[in-house]
This record gives structure tokens, C-alpha cells and sequence, in this order.
């Protein structure tokens, strides 16, 4: 194997090229983005971007010289459009072709949008899309933010933190609902409610109204919300139409990248990892996929490390999940699987001071862990998710960490 290329160049991609490298390949690498900036990292956008404390040059995932140090054919500012596998090629939008030995798929996903064309109603995925809403905020006063997943209620939480009157709405009856079992969601609520947020849950978005730019948020219950910026934070797409005709499965449900236990694709040779990469998990039964950061980059080296090797010697991906959020100066972190949830405790500090860590159980054992403002307790748990754990023994070892 003497070409590999990595279509994708953001956190999944330039962990797949140092993967590569660390492993002793030594062979041409060749990295296709889409975007003209050098691999960057993505949770920072919602956050420091939005508040006016992070620059272009600051969410860089490395210096300069660490990505030259990996000896990269770099081909940024160019979208992969085709794959021939029969060919042992992959089509870009400027009319080339990549030939390759191996493939890592990490084109990630895209945001989905609000069905509307009006000014002023934006999405949070890349960079430009977060300077473009942290360029209108120093031009508004009021924000809506449609969606209280993480994207959203960080989003919310930023525009709070420069001063905007801001209105979150969420079809849900609590925020995170599809992360976070609702009866820990109900305190994140308060949270925003706390901050001084028009929190409004279990109301969807009817329409956007205005002349050429919102005006006003049209709501399922028969009011409306005036809006002079909007914030859509409705989830993301896997960025696979490329992979159209090409042999490789993608998910019936989301057209993810359908890959085995290792990573790989259904194309012999093709791998993915990433927030578009859809694999078997035995811990927590069925499949999954996971937009995080973490897993983009733990997925992305396993994916790396499997091309490389033989059958015999390839590893299966089975992380425990993890992501947090920050807001309002708050660190909620999330281990594991925090909803559905048959049992949900908290084991530690109290929901009332903002302080606890709760563990998350379905089917008699511990499938999640969720702390807030509780970072070293709440890490300290995570062996109990490497392995099969029953609820009463993770109630166990949680009151022992009291003794």
C-alpha cells in the first residue's frame, strides 16, 4: 500500500493522516477538505468564537509546522464528488481523480437547514457560519434559537454572555432530549431559565416570517416570537451523497456510512470514522453514530490503524462515549449513553446547587454518567462503562467514593 487518501479534513481526518504516520506508513497521503482553512476544531465555534474570544488562527487543531511535520498532499478548497472503487479512484469537484491503495472516509456532516430563504436566519457548523452569526450579534439585540440540543443551548448560552435577549425554542419537552434523559434535562432547563433565557419547550417552528430578512418565528401553538437573528440548531447530515453508486452501504435511516466492528466499509479497502461512520457497539446494543469530538478522533485512529493491518491483527472500535458542554461557565459532561434510561440517580452533590453527578441505568445495568460541574468525580467513573457493570454494583462503587 503505497496511496492512501483521507477525504475529509477536519478532526476525523487529520487524527486518521497522524494515525498513518505514527503507525510507520510512509507512503503518500494525500488530505481533501472542503474548506480553504487548515483542520480546525469544531467545539470552540458555539463557544469562544461566538463570545468574540477565538480567532480563525485559534481553533487550528495544530500549529503549521505539525501538519508539515506529516508530509501531506493537501488538496483544501476541494469536495470529493465520485467514488470509483473498481477504479481504485476518487473523483473531485474540480474534475481530477485521486488514485488510492486505501481510503478513509470523514467527510462528516453538514447542518441541516431551516426550510426558508430569508436573511438572517443562520446555521452553526463550520467556521464561517460562526463568524458570520458572531458578526450579527454585534448587530441585534434579540436572537432565537431554534433547537435546545448541544449546538443550540450553547449557542444560547454565548449569546447571553455578550448581552442579547434570547429566546430558545425546542419542539421537546426538555432540553437535550435526545442525549439526556428528561428527568436530568429538566435541570438543564432551569439552567437557561436561570440565565435569563425565553426558554419554550414542546413548541415547534411553523414559519419564518418577514419581507426579505426574519422578522418573526411563527410557533405551533399560535404565537410568535419576533427575531431579528435566527439560529437553527436542527441537527446534521452525513455528508455521503458523494458515496452515491459506489458500492459503499449507507444507513437506510440517515445515510450514515454503514461500517463493521473495525471501521470498515463495505468496500474492501474503504474506511470510515466520524460523525458520518455508523458501526455495531455490543455494550450497548444495535448500532450507533456519534457527532463528537472524541469519537472523531478515537474512531479515526483505530479506522487508520485497521487499514494498515491484516484481518488477524485489526482492533474493533468499542469507545465509551464522551462529550460535554459548556454554559454559563458550566461543564456538563456526558459518559457513555445518558438516555433512554429505565433508572435514573444522582449519586453525588445535589440538583438544586448545580452540583451532582447522575448515573444513568437501563435493563439492570450502568449505561451513562452525566456530571455537572463535576469533572474529576465524574471521569473517575468511566472504568465502570469500559466493561459490563450491573446498577447495583456502579450504586455501590458511587457510595463507596463517600466513605
Amino acid at each position: 500500500m503505497r496511496e492512501i487518501v483521507v477525504a475529509g479534513a477536519g478532526m476525523a481526518g487529520l487524527h486518521a493522516a497522524e494515525s498513518l504516520r505514527d503507525a510507520g506508513f510512509d507512503g503518500r497521503i494525500t488530505l481533501v477538505g472542503d474548506e480553504h482553512h487548515q483542520p480546525y476544531s469544531r467545539p470552540p465555534l458555539s463557544k469562544e468564537v461566538l463570545t468574540g474570544g477565538g480567532s480563525a488562527k485559534s481553533v487550528l487543531l495544530r500549529e503549521e509546522s505539525e501538519v508539515a511535520a506529516l508530509d501531506l498532499e493537501t488538496r483544501l478548497d476541494t469536495r470529493v464528488a465520485g467514488l470509483r472503487p473498481r477504479e481504485g479512484a476518487v473523483l473531485l469537484d474540480d474534475g481530477t481523480t485521486l488514485g488510492y491503495d486505501g481510503l478513509i472516509v470523514a467527510t462528516g456532516a453538514r447542518a441541516r437547514r431551516p426550510d426558508t430563504e430569508l436573511a438572517g436566519v443562520h446555521v452553526l457548523r463550520n467556521l464561517a457560519d460562526a463568524q458570520a452569526v458572531r458578526e450579527a450579534f454585534d448587530s441585534v439585540q434579540r436572537v432565537v434559537v431554534v433547537g435546545a440540543g448541544f449546538i443550540g443551548a450553547e449557542v444560547a448560552a454565548s449569546a447571553r454572555a455578550v448581552g442579547l435577549e434570547v429566546t430558545l425554542l425546542d419542539a421537546a419537552p426538555a432540553p437535550l432530549t435526545r442525549a439526556v434523559d428528561p428527568r436530568v434535562g429538566g435541570v438543564l432547563a432551569e439552567l437557561h431559565r436561570d440565565n435569563g433565557v425565553d426558554l419554550r419547550l414542546g413548541v415547534g417552528v411553523e414559519a419564518f416570517d418577514g419581507a426579505e430578512r426574519v422578522e418573526r418565528v411563527r410557533l405551533s401553538d399560535g404565537t410568535a416570537v419576533p427575531a431579528q437573528l435566527v439560529v437553527a440548531g436542527l441537527g446534521a447530515e452525513p455528508n455521503t451523497a458523494w458515496l452515491a453508486g459506489s458500492g459503499v452501504r449507507l444507513s437506510a435511516h440517515d445515510g450514515g456510512v454503514v461500517c463493521d466492528a473495525r471501521c470498515a466499509t463495505s468496500v474492501p479497502g474503504v474506511y470510515a470514522a466520524g460523525d458520518l461512520a455508523e458501526w455495531p457497539h455490543p455494550r450497548y446494543g444495535g448500532r450507533m453514530r456519534l457527532e463528537h469530538w472524541t469519537n472523531a478522533g478515537e474512531q479515526a485512529d483505530v479506522a487508520a490503524r485497521n487499514l494498515l493491518t491484516g484481518e488477524g491483527t485489526q482492533r474493533e472500535y468499542t469507545p465509551v462515549p464522551y462529550f460535554w458542554s459548556d454554559q454559563y461557565g458550566m461543564k456538563i459532561q456526558v459518559l457513555g449513553q445518558a438516555a433512554p434510561a429505565d433508572t435514573v440517580e444522582v449519586v453525588h452533590g445535589s440538583v438544586e446547587k448545580r452540583k451532582f453527578v447522575a448515573f444513568f441505568g437501563r435493563a439492570g445495568r450502568l449505561v451513562g454518567i452525566l456530571g455537572l460541574r463535576s469533572t474529576p468525580r465524574t471521569m473517575r467513573y468511566r472504568p465502570l462503562l469500559e466493561r459490563e457493570t450491573s446498577w447495583d454494583e456502579a450504586l455501590r462503587e458511587a457510595g463507596s467514593q463517600d466513605q
